[in-house]
């Protein structure tokens, strides 16, 4: 289970270090030495072990196909996910197109989201964070919801 927050950096090049945390995750529950990274809505990327994305692409494939929200599913998440293997030193490579999309720099947060990973630039998430606190009934109001 992923879960917590770590700040890294990211290098011109585009490489960042995976948390030791997360990498004894993959490693333990997946045998992965490699992530399906993706971007969505929000202004972050969101990384899947690859079990976790197969598991994800076979509900969708399950779906009917000419919905039009199962076909925005598609262009949006399923378009722009790529393959990023881990190297020796527990790093991936994010491609410049998700860098760009996700505003990553210098400093990012990885963010343990259960089953999967999001990946922030570091202003972004605490904007992110600091919006979700103004409006404290609305997070308030969605742990209601969700019977939490």
């Amino acid at each position: 289970m992923f879960r917590g927050r770590y700040e890294h950096s990211i290098d011109a090049k585009g490489r960042t270090s995976i948390p030791s945390r997360f990498r004894e995750v993959l490693a333990a529950r997946y045998a992965e030495d490699r992530l399906i990274v993706t971007s969505f809505i929000d202004p972050c990327l969101i990384a899947f072990p690859v079990p976790e994305w197969q598991a994800f692409e076979q509900r969708v494939r399950e779906l009917p196909r000419f919905d039009p929200k199962v076909q925005l599913v598609k262009r949006v998440l399923i378009s722009g996910a790529t393959e990023c293997p881990i190297d020796k030193n527990g790093r991936v490579l994010i491609p410049p197109v998700l860098r760009a999309f996700a505003g990553l720099e210098r400093e990012v947060v990885w963010a343990g989201m259960v089953d999967t990973i999001e990946i922030w630039s570091k202003q972004g998430w605490e904007q992110m964070v600091e919006k979700a606190r103004e409006d404290a009934s609305g997070l308030g109001g969605a742990l209601g919801d969700l019977g939490l």
